[in-house]
C-alpha cells in the first residue's frame, strides 16, 4: 500500500534563486538603463538583494560626468567590493579612460569581473550569466511587480522616468556625455508610446520625459513616421507630447518635460500646456546668457534670442514654471559677463535654477581654452549666482500665497492625518521644492501616496510651499 507520508529525503532540493544586488547612480537617463538591467534580470529569474552582503553578485551603475560623480561611482565600485567581491560595471564611468589611456574603472579597481559603457543591457547581461549562471525555473518566468511591458521601474509607483531617445548630437565644448553615450539615436515612436499606456495602465500618475535633447527627437531619422495603434504618429517632439497628453488624459496624470533646448520648434508646445494637455513646466539647460560665453561652450541655441523666446512663451502660457541649470566661471568668463548672467536670471524670472562652478572634466574641450579661472573664483561666482536665483525662485514662490493648486502625494503617514508631502505642477521630483501639507482639518479627509490632492497654499518655506489639503 502506498504511503502518503511525506519523505523529505525523497523531496528534490529546493532551487537556490541567485540574487543581484544593485546600485544606481547619476541621472534619470542612467537610472533608465538600470531599470532596464533589472527588467531582465526579473525576466529570467534573479532576485534582487538590497545589501551588497546578502548578494552573489553586484552591478554598479555609475556616472562620469563630474569630478564629485566620478569619485562617487569609483567609492561605491570599492564599497561593493569590499563587501561582496564580485562586481559588474556599466554605465558612463564605465567607457571614461584614464590619464594613460586605460580603462579608469579596471586602473582604479582591477579585481571587478566585467567592464561596459552605458545603455549596455545586453553586454552586462552576458557578463550575469557568465559570473552567476540564471535558474532554470519555469514557474518563476513572469517579471514581478512590473508594469508589463514597460518594465521594472526603480521610482515610487506613482511616477517613472519616459527616456525616448539616447546620445547627443552636440558638441558642447563643457560636456565628454556624446564621448560615452554617442550621437543621438531617438527611439522608435511607437515603442515610446507603448511603454507609456504600460505605465499609465499600471497606475503612474506622473510620466517625466527625459533624454539628452528632447526638442531634438527625431532629428536623427528625419522625423520618420511612425506608427501607434495602427495610425501614422511622426517621430517628432510635437507628435510625441500630443500623443502623450492624449495617454495621460483618462487617467488624470501629468506629463513632464526635462532636456528641452529651446530651439523655435518647442514654441509648438506651448498652447498644448496652456490648455492644460500637459503640465505648463519646462526643464530648459541654458547654461549661460552671453552670447560670447555660449559661442566659447558651443552651445547650440543663441543666447541673444533666449530672453525673447522665454517672454513669448509666458504670453502664450502664463502659468510656465521654468527651471535651468547654469555654470558659473567657465574658462574665459569676464565679470561684465558674468553679471550678464545675473541680469538673465533676473529678466528672465527663472523659477528653479541650479548652478555649478566649473569643472574641469577630464577629456573636455574646454580645458583646453584660454582664462581658466581660479578655483575660489569659481565658487564664489558660484554663490553669487545661487543668491541671485534664490531671490528671484522666492519671489515667484510667493506669488503662489492663497491660491489653490494640484498636488501630488509623495508621503502621507497614517493616511496623512498628521499631514504629508507631495508637489505641484512647478516641482519636479528629487531636483525642486516640494508643497508640505498640513494635517487636513476635515475629519474625514484623508491623504494617500500617488494620488491627487486640492490644497490651499498658506506659506512658504525657503524653496517650498506650505499648503492646506481642502
Amino acid at each position: 500500500m502506498k504511503s502518503d507520508t511525506y519523505d523529505a529525503a525523497a523531496a528534490p532540493m529546493a532551487v537556490k534563486i541567485p540574487k543581484v544586488a544593485f546600485a544606481s547612480l547619476g541621472c534619470p537617463k542612467a537610472l533608465t538603463d538600470s531599470e532596464l538591467i533589472l527588467t531582465q534580470l526579473s525576466a529570467e529569474g534573479y532576485q534582487t538583494s538590497k545589501t551588497f552582503e546578502g548578494a552573489d553578485l553586484v552591478i554598479v551603475n555609475t556616472c562620469g560626468f563630474i569630478d564629485d560623480a566620478v569619485k562617487e561611482s569609483l567609492d561605491t565600485i570599492g564599497e561593493a567590493l569590499a563587501e561582496n567581491g564580485k562586481v559588474i560595471v556599466t554605465g558612463c564611468l564605465g567607457a571614461k579612460q584614464g590619464q594613460d589611456g586605460e580603462n579608469l574603472v579596471l586602473q582604479m579597481h582591477p579585481s571587478v569581473l566585467a567592464v561596459t559603457g552605458p545603455h549596455a543591457t545586453q553586454e552586462v547581461m552576458d557578463s550575469v550569466h557568465k559570473h552567476l549562471p540564471k535558474p532554470h525555473d519555469p514557474f518563476i518566468d513572469l517579471v514581478p511587480n512590473a508594469f508589463g511591458e514597460a518594465g521594472i521601474k526603480l521610482t515610487p509607483r506613482h511616477y517613472a522616468y519616459l527616456k525616448i531617445s539616447e546620445g547627443c548630437n552636440h558638441r558642447c565644448t563643457f560636456c565628454i556625455i556624446p564621448s560615452m553615450r554617442g550621437d543621438l539615436v531617438s527611439r522608435p515612436i511607437g515603442d515610446v508610446l507603448k511603454e507609456a499606456k504600460a505605465l499609465f495602465d499600471g497606475g503612474v500618475k506622473e510620466l517625466l520625459v527625459i533624454s539628452q535633447d528632447t526638442s531634438a527627437y527625431g532629428v536623427d531619422v528625419k522625423y520618420r513616421t511612425g506608427f501607434w495603434d495602427g495610425k501614422p504618429v511622426k517621430t517628432r517632439m510635437l507628435e510625441l507630447v500630443q500623443a502623450l497628453s492624449e495617454l495621460a488624459e483618462p487617467h488624470g496624470a501629468w506629463v513632464r518635460l526635462h532636456y528641452v533646448y529651446p530651439y523655435p520648434s518647442v514654441d509648438e508646445i506651448l498652447p498644448l500646456m496652456a490648455s492644460g494637455r500637459v503640465l505648463p513646466y519646462l526643464d530648459v539647460p541654458f547654461q549661460h546668457s552671453h552670447p560670447d560665453v555660449l559661442r566659447r561652450m558651443k552651445r547650440p541655441a543663441s543666447g541673444e534670442k533666449n530672453l525673447e523666446r522665454i517672454q513669448r512663451w509666458r504670453e502664450i502660457c502664463p502659468e510656465l514654471v521654468i527651471r535651468s541649470t547654469f555654470i558659473a566661471g567657465f574658462p574665459g568668463e569676464t565679470e561684465e559677463e558674468f553679471e550678464h548672467l545675473l541680469n538673465f536670471v533676473r529678466e528672465a524670472q527663472i523659477d528653479r535654477a541650479g548652478c555649478f562652478a566649473y569643472s574641469p572634466v577630464e577629456g573636455a574641450a574646454a580645458n583646453e581654452l584660454e582664462g581658466m579661472l581660479p578655483a575660489e573664483v569659481r565658487e564664489e561666482r558660484r554663490a553669487r549666482f545661487m543668491a541671485v536665483a534664490e531671490e528671484v525662485s522666492t519671489q515667484r514662490l510667493q506669488r503662489r500665497v492663497g491660491a489653490t493648486m494640484q498636488v501630488l502625494v509623495d508621503s502621507a503617514p497614517a493616511l496623512g492625518r498628521k499631514g504629508g508631502v507631495g508637489r505641484s505642477y512647478a516641482d519636479a521630483p528629487e531636483i525642486d521644492g516640494v508643497v508640505r501639507l498640513l494635517p487636513p482639518e476635515k475629519i474625514s479627509k484623508t491623504l494617500k501616496v500617488g494620488e491627487f490632492t486640492r490644497a490651499r497654499i498658506v506659506a512658504t518655506e525657503g524653496h517650498d510651499l506650505v499648503a492646506a489639503p481642502i
